[in-house]
């Protein structure tokens, strides 16, 4: 378990160092919310206790932050709803322990969030790790090809035995993502003003940025143009930039800077929205290669091990420079959606962590390592009990870690939240 002398606040200061100043009140306010929302935010936290405990030395691409928020829902190139991981600021390669402990700790979290017993918080962790090994031995046996194009669509996800429960929350998920496109988000995040098109100011979440800026990120848009493929460039080209905002998104992200571009076409309601957000160094580099630098853009960084760890991707997925900040690029609106955690029992949340536990394997399976990774999970229940005794002692170290948060904002070493916290389960 962590080691003795840890000190998470002195980690979560750290990571707020060249993040917007007066945004991080909204960050500390969403970790504040519960042990769960702390959870999300402290990826470098756990970063830390995860590289200071015994590993294979087997290290695809992983994600690097794969709590359980982060597998959702988004649409694929072909225009279909697929599910997959996410998130992936954080991603690089890097030991499959740690996103596998990631993800177990967070399952047990929520479960207690949930108000599940400790024995329903491990059974779930069992399903995941068991759904992990089972997939990842599968697809040790596939050709590296063949896993290539294996992905899991909303046909093949309602085509599993679930709870009826899981199933009607997946259902709805899906219903919601579907209409999560820029055309519709158009009435909420936009208004017509003095005959063109402008995002809707929402102070502190959605603001408005100075000429200086706004000229410094369409230049970036131009650039970011060359990191797609020619199809999507020339798609892309026959829209206009209209308009450009800031825009304030998730939980460990708040602070960072993150822009809204606003693209018309033909007609007022022909819009596509995009999102530039700010990529840094994933928290994983430094257990991984110290202080060298892997990465010339981080931007790219983030693309490329999304691509790896994804079965079909965004195809407006880039990147681009605004000044000193690198960023990706992607779309806002592309059918995005997640299954609400805190609409899941006992048995969903084991049949949902299931799911997950498939998916990251999926995707650990598409870069290196497979075999190997197989082959020392075996085929025992073992290593299900082994993560599932660290994810119910790790769920105590988040308990105690969050505590010590709320002291910190109490005695003045983070800023006092700003805004209502919410929840942890839904921020975004």
């Amino acid at each position: 378990m962590p080691v003795p002398d840890r000190d998470p606040i002195a980690l979560i200061q750290e990571s707020h160092q060249g993040r917007v100043k007066n945004l991080i009140p909204i960050r500390v306010g969403r970790m504040a919310s519960s042990p769960y929302g702390f959870l999300r935010g402290a990826a470098v936290v756990q970063a830390a206790d995860s590289a200071a405990l015994p590993a294979t030395g087997i290290q695809p691409v992983v994600c690097g932050d794969s709590h359980l928020g982060n597998f959702g829902f988004y649409r694929s190139p072909e225009g279909e709803l697929v599910m997959d991981l996410n998130d992936f600021d954080e991603a690089h390669t890097g030991s499959w322990e740690w996103d596998l402990r990631r993800l177990t700790a967070s399952i047990h979290v929520a479960g207690r969030e949930n108000n599940l017993s400790e024995s329903k918080c491990s059974d779930a962790v069992v399903a995941c790790v068991n759904a992990y090994r089972d997939e990842i031995s599968l697809l040790a046996g596939r050709p590296l090809f063949e896993r290539a194009f294996n992905r899991i669509d909303l046909e093949k996800l309602t085509s599993r035995e679930l709870t009826p429960k899981l199933a009607k929350e997946i259902e709805r998920a899906a219903a919601k993502a579907m209409k999560r496109t820029s055309d519709r988000a158009l009435p909420k995040f936009a208004q017509e003003s003095e005959g063109s098109l402008k995002i809707t100011p929402e102070p502190p979440l959605t603001t408005q940025i100075p000429p200086a800026d706004w000229d410094a990120v369409a230049r970036a848009l131009d650039e970011y143009l060359h990191t797609i493929s020619p199809q999507w460039a020339r798609v892309l080209g026959g829209y206009t930039l209209v308009d450009i905002a800031q825009r304030v998104v998730g939980v460990g992200s708040v602070g960072l800077r993150a822009y809204i571009a606003l693209l018309q076409g033909s007609t007022p309601t022909d819009v596509i929205f995009l999102q530039l957000k700010q990529a840094r160094r994933s928290v994983l580099a430094q257990y991984v290669h110290g202080s060298k630098e892997w990465h010339a853009h981080q931007g790219q960084r983030v693309v490329e091990y999304q691509r790896a760890l994804q079965t079909v991707s965004d195809p407006l997925l880039g990147w681009a420079s605004v000044g000193e900040h690198q960023y990706y690029v992607r779309q806002f609106r592309n059918m995005k959606g997640t299954v609400p955690l805190d609409r899941l029992g006992g048995n969903s949340l084991c049949d949902y962590a299931g799911i997950v536990g498939l998916l990251l394997a999926k995707g650990h399976a598409r870069t290196h390592g497979a075999a190997m990774i197989a082959g020392y999970l075996g085929k025992s229940d073992k290593p299900g009990q082994a993560f599932a005794t660290f994810a119910r002692s790790y769920a105590d170290q988040t308990e105690a870690d969050h505590a010590e948060f709320l002291r910190a904002i109490t005695d003045g070493r983070l800023p006092q939240p700003e805004g209502e916290m919410g929840s942890a389960f839904r921020a975004g």
